[in-house]
């Protein structure tokens, strides 16, 4: 099956064939299209059309039902062109290759019908893997952040990438760079973390993997969406200027610079009064002219249309467009609506400048150029599509990884952990024995699959009643109660198995869906963070037996742990870990696996005592002069092992200076301009082997603007065998320090500092005191975003 493009009548001209020439820039190819093209074709490489979704209301995305048109004609569609092709793989459950050959033969149509034989740009959802049915489900974001892996995150994203590409997919809709403002927000599941540090940096890696395997990485949601007011999905955002420049921004400046993400899709938020999509200070003036971004911004599902339904900032579609174009926005995405027909005439009728359809147009063609898709030898069918196949053991055994790195250890009083053979352990509560329990609601099996049951899930998925039960066998199990609801009917028997058992393992947590249909996900917003339905009570009247209780809670946010579950022994934390979460979380618990995950989020005590996160100044913090305690059950960055760690030999020095090293109450000159390295041993000082995570945090005592008491500059995961010590070493540049001073410049101050050493943001090794000196600095986009990390073996001190 090949594509033979048509010859246009403009051919006569002798640069009529140049956008054909591979030689040329992608930038050059689409300004020699641009000029041959009628504005009903430019008009259609701006849309994307969504074959096969529901108009019926049983959509898989907000307000489908409202703007999907059943009535549209294929042929009509594409007679001019076409930009995108929207999820056809997930809409509903296809075989792979059956589905690549579909896709093959639409783009062959869509070639074929338009006079220049340009096929469509294919884009998918792939946050927690290709989102396709029988493609491997990894763990979702939530469990990348507390891995503090981003490496393993980019090989996860690679392999994501490659199965997306050779299925004929070009985009992919992720990562997720908002980070979390309030637990409450249902999509907290689809974040990284509550820091922008951790966000950023394993936010880049995953596009460097997506990227570097050929699948255009796009950045959600520019900007602002998880800070609404409330935690409510698509709700207002009250937002200083500060608080978007600091810690909103700073992952999507990482992703663009360090990872090369190619499009970035807008957020549905409106920002004091302003909505994104209509933003031109933030879509064009902040992305492209002051961070110098030349890909694709695309449109969050409907959103071109919001301007109009929802925000009421627009009187009908083509005032929608008009907006949404001038902002910056390109591409309107999932199918054609506002950038249709009426804009198409609104432009003859100059309502709307053509010069707006032209620089959208030339972006998309520039990224179609990049993928191959204007080459005239370019074939709808990838090479080897008949052994597609999308869920293989190497992509199972790095979901596994990934699962095992993310489980948190919160507590293990006395040992209780890990659990052996020898003991009677029941197994009770509502997710013990549900699969989907693994699973965050960008899966296909929860986004998609639940509305076609008949077809199965599509993938092998264990609950951790299977998995927990092939390694210790006679466990007994009774689930208590549902996930929601008022039925208290089973707690006699959760009971009664907990007070029978030496050990007691209690799962609670969330059922992930869409809109209202979980617990957590997009649209399952919460109103405070106590344990949805009846599991609190659950929880109670399984600890009061007296049984050690080891509380396992198998979520998409934090929940509040009072004093109330004080007397659990042993609590662990996982995140939908995917696929293989059941394994991991099993091994974790019977200590085939050391814990090694830190938390990405705090966990609160109180469950009303939001919105809070650890990037507090000190009035944000506990005080007297309020009877709301905000203090975290666990801070962010916490995490157990079953082995110990100690650390030793703390140091901070300059970079081009002498090796002398400012310990104890020496403070160090840094220079505004200049690095400084700081240091610390880790020993494995336990009978087995282990990973400590290591933290740098920065303290600014005193600055123009009030500052987070600390936040997150550097990490390190430092495995390390029995008795065996490493060096870490993190290069640390002055412009980490920079903030968005009092006349709204990002800036590095002069002043004390302190860098200090952490198990988390709650419990520091080290204390590092430095002096930033020289004159106020201003720093752009192109500082140094990141810290560097080192980690070497070091001597084993003769005094161990």
């Amino acid at each position: 099956m090949n594509s033979q493009l048509p010859v246009h009548d403009a051919e006569a001209s002798p640069d009529a064939a140049r956008w054909r020439d591979p030689r040329l820039s992608p930038t050059e190819r689409a300004d020699a299209l641009l000029p041959l093209m009628s504005l009903q074709e430019k008009v259609a490489q701006l849309v994307g059309v969504w074959v096969g979704a529901d108009a019926s209301g049983e959509g898989v995305a907000p307000h489908q039902a409202d703007m999907v048109d059943g009535e549209l004609r294929w042929s009509d569609v594409i007679r001019h062109g076409l930009g995108q092709l929207t999820r056809p793989f997930g809409t509903a459950p296809v075989d792979p290759v059956a589905g690549a050959r579909s896709l093959a033969a639409s783009q062959a149509e869509i070639a074929a019908a338009s006079r220049f034989g340009i096929p469509a740009q294919v884009h998918e959802e792939c946050l927690t893997g290709f989102a396709a049915w029988r493609a491997t489900v990894y763990p979702t974001p939530l469990s990348w952040g507390a891995s503090f892996d981003p490496e393993l995150v980019e090989q996860m994203a690679g392999q994501i990438g490659r199965s997306m590409r050779a299925a004929g997919v070009h985009q992919g809709l992720a990562p997720v760079l908002d980070v979390t403002r309030d637990y409450r927000w249902g999509r907290t599941e689809e974040t990284i973390g509550e820091d922008p540090y951790l966000v950023g940096t394993t936010g880049a890696a995953y596009v460097r993997g997506l990227e570097a395997a050929g699948i255009v990485a796009t950045l959600k949601h520019f900007a602002g969406y998880s800070a609404s007011r409330g935690g409510r999905n698509l709700a207002p955002v009250s937002m200083g200027r500060r608080e978007l420049a600091d810690v909103i921004l700073p992952p999507f400046e990482m992703a663009l610079r360090l990872g090369g993400a190619r499009s970035v899709m807008h957020s549905y938020a409106e920002i004091d009064g302003l909505p994104v999509a209509a933003d031109e200070g933030l879509l064009t003036r902040l992305l492209r002219d002051e961070w110098g971004f030349t890909g694709t911004v695309v449109a969050d599902y409907f959103a071109v249309r919001f301007l109009q339904t929802l925000h009421a900032v627009a009187a009908d579609g083509v005032e929608a467009a008009r907006l949404a174009l001038r902002a910056g926005i390109d591409v309107e995405l999932p199918t054609v609506d506002a950038f249709g027909p009426p804009l198409v005439e609104a432009v003859r009728a100059g309502e709307v400048d053509e010069a707006l359809i032209d620089r959208a147009l030339r972006r998309v063609l520039a990224q179609k150029a990049e993928l191959g898709l204007l080459d005239q030898g370019w074939q709808p069918l990838p090479d080897g599509v008949d052994g597609l196949r999308l869920d293989d053991p190497a992509a199972q055994e790095v979901a596994l990884r990934l699962a095992r790195e993310s489980v948190v250890l919160l507590r293990n009083d006395g040992g209780l952990l890990p659990l052996d053979a020898g003991r009677r352990v029941a197994l009770v509560g509502p997710v013990a024995d549900d699969p989907m329990a693994m699973l965050g609601c960008y899966t296909f099996p929860s986004h998609v699959g639940v509305r076609h049951p008949e077809h199965g899930l599509g993938v092998e998925l264990s609950s951790l009643r299977e998995a927990l039960g092939r390694l210790l066998p006679g466990l007994t199990h009774a689930p208590g109660c549902a996930v929601t609801g008022d039925d208290t009917s089973g707690f006699a028997a959760a009971v009664a198995a907990a007070a029978e058992a030496d050990v007691c393992v209690l799962a609670v947590g969330d059922r992930s869906g869409m809109f209202g249909r979980g617990t957590s996900g997009e649209g399952c917003d919460a109103t405070d963070l106590r344990l949805p339905g009846v599991q609190p009570d659950l929880v109670r009247a399984v600890l009061a037996t007296g049984t050690p209780v080891v509380l396992v809670l198998l979520a998409g946010r934090p929940y509040a742990l009072g004093p109330e579950v004080d007397s659990a022994a042993a609590v662990v934390q996982a995140f939908f870990p995917g696929q293989r979460g059941g394994q991991a979380l099993a091994e974790v618990l019977t200590g085939a696996v050391n814990p090694s995950g830190r938390l990405p989020v705090g966990v609160p005590r109180d469950a009303g005592a939001l919105p809070s996160t650890y990037l507090n100044p000190a009035l944000g913090r506990r005080s007297e002069v309020s009877s709301v305690d905000p203090t975290p059950a666990f801070p962010f960055g916490h995490g157990l092992s079953y082995t110990t760690f100690e650390w030793d030999d703390a140091g901070v020095r300059g970079v081009d200076e002498a090796p002398a090293v400012a310990t104890g109450g020496d403070r160090l000159d840094w220079a505004v301009d200049g690095e400084v390295e700081v240091d610390v041993t880790i020993r494995n000082t336990g009978d087995r082997a282990g990973t400590e995570v290591v933290q740098l945090y920065l303290h600014d005592p005193v600055a123009q603007t009030t500052r987070p008491v600390v936040r997150l500059v550097g990490y390190a995961r430092v495995p390390l065998a029995p008795g065996e010590s490493a060096r870490v070493t993190f290069g640390v540049p002055a412009d980490v320090t920079s903030f968005t001073g009092v006349h709204g410049r990002r800036v590095v101050e002069p002043g004390d500092v302190e860098l200090r050493l952490g198990r988390s943001s709650g419990e520091f090794a080290a204390t590092l005191p430095l002096r930033l000196v020289g004159a106020e600095r201003t720093v752009g986009h192109q500082r140094r975003l990141v810290s560097t990390a080192r980690v070497a073996p070091a001597a084993v001190p003769q005094s161990a």
